[in-house]
């Protein structure tokens, strides 16, 4: 069973999706608004596509992407020197029990899909391909 699931194999909850929506768009928020105090935050564009959560809500793998994905490493590991301090900004806008511990990650699925894409285009595979109608 995956860790965000409710029972349904690998799939999360109606609930987990809500409130990861929730994260998602205050979080997006404050850091659009450029309100963190850090250089490289600053500096930087970010983009959160998707914030996952955890079953009993109290985990957040925030998946991030600088604009141009230049510097990720230095972005995600800015926001998690940052964590704590977003964690309260967001708990001052949502109403929930127990605000989620934020986990930052670099979000690599438009770069694999840009590399599955190559790969696929490659004259190797495409001639693979081919050969195998025959």
């Amino acid at each position: 069973m995956s860790r965000f699931s409710d029972g349904r194999q690998g799939m999360p909850s109606q609930r987990q999706l809500r409130v990861g929506e929730l994260v998602r768009k205050d979080l997006s928020d404050i850091l659009s608004r450029g309100d963190v105090r850090d250089p490289v935050l600053e500096t930087t564009v970010v983009t959160v596509p998707e914030v996952r959560m955890s079953p009993d809500l109290k985990h957040a793998t925030v998946l991030i992407m600088p604009l141009g994905g230049v510097g990720g490493e230095a972005v995600v590991k800015a926001l998690q020197s940052n964590a704590k301090w977003l964690r309260g900004q967001i708990a001052r806008r949502l109403t929930m029990k127990y605000m989620p511990e934020l986990h930052f990650k670099l979000d690599t699925r438009y770069d694999d899909d840009d590399r599955i894409d190559r790969l696929l285009h490659d004259a190797g595979v495409i001639g693979d391909d081919d050969r195998g109608d025959s």
